[in-house]
């Protein structure tokens, strides 16, 4: 029971980010890049702070974790300027599992035939998502751009031996191009609301570094296939939030399009014990 409360919490830690972006850059609270950097920065005091009070130094992060993490970050909030709280994470959620399906691809690992099987339902279900875009287009194009991000940066730490330290890492070797970045374009903080600030605090320090923290404590005990499934909650769980939180519709064409990318991908993560016909 204390590790199912356990995960489930850190769910909704991963899906507050959505609502937390939402409600701060979509209200026009703060800025888009403002709330990137601002999370950012949070996140990297807490992460570092973790690893230090625990007796242990960050560990320097990679070229492609720090390039994903800084597009993902920036992808994710410009999203939110357009986009619904829930439809942005499926949006993520897919392209973060499709990007993922690709690094396979390309590193030549054997790939079965259910897994070509739950990529094809999951993009599927982002068609249905993103056909009727219309003036949100930039909005679907910035997530993917997250998505991929996101995607690339949990590819390049596959192999850490200390998920916390890189994580750490990557986020304070994010900050410089991230100033950068949002210097070029044309970044300010001036007009923020207190209230953006904050939120931003809490998305980049409560529900990105602590629930990070947290996530890799329960990780071990979950193992593979059982965080995979849980993680298929979250875009339900931002769904629901934007829905209570902000008044969100959660129309016929999400429910169709998350069918469609959460079972695409339950079907690909199912254990290959548990499939018939594998090829």
């Amino acid at each position: 029971m204390r590790l199912f409360l356990l995960t489930a919490l850190v769910m909704v830690a991963f899906a507050a980010n959505s609502v937390l972006n939402r409600m701060a850059v979509g209200a026009g609270e703060i800025g888009a890049v403002e709330f990137a950097l601002v999370r950012l920065a949070a996140g990297a005091i807490i992460l570092l702070a973790l690893v230090f009070l625990r007796g242990g130094g960050w560990r320097r992060g990679s070229i492609a974790g720090v390039a994903g993490l800084t597009v993902y970050l920036f992808g994710f909030s410009l999203a939110y300027g357009q986009l619904d709280a829930g439809t942005g994470a499926l949006v993520l959620f897919g392209v973060v599992q499709m990007t993922m399906f690709a690094g396979a691809l390309r590193a030549g690992e054997a790939v079965p035939a259910r897994r070509w099987v739950g990529a094809g339902l999951a993009l599927a279900g982002l068609a249905v998502l993103v056909a009727p875009a219309g003036g949100a287009v930039m909005g679907f194009a910035a997530m993917a751009a997250a998505g991929v991000g996101w995607g690339v940066y949990s590819l390049a730490g596959r192999g850490a031996t200390d998920a916390l330290a890189a994580t750490a890492g990557n986020f304070t070797l994010a900050l410089l191009p991230a100033t950068l970045l949002a210097l070029l374009l044309g970044a300010e903080t001036g007009g923020a609301t207190a209230r953006g600030l904050w939120l931003a605090v809490v998305s980049g320090a409560v529900t990105s570094g602590l629930g990070y923290a947290l996530w890799y404590a329960v990780l071990p005990a979950l193992g593979a296939g059982r965080a995979g499934v849980a993680q298929l909650t979250v875009p339900l769980i931002a769904a629901a939030g934007g829905a209570v939180l902000l008044g969100e519709a959660v129309g016929w064409r999400f429910a169709v399009a998350a069918a469609l990318v959460l079972g695409g991908v339950a079907w690909a993560s199912w254990p290959r014990a548990a499939s018939r016909g594998d090829g």
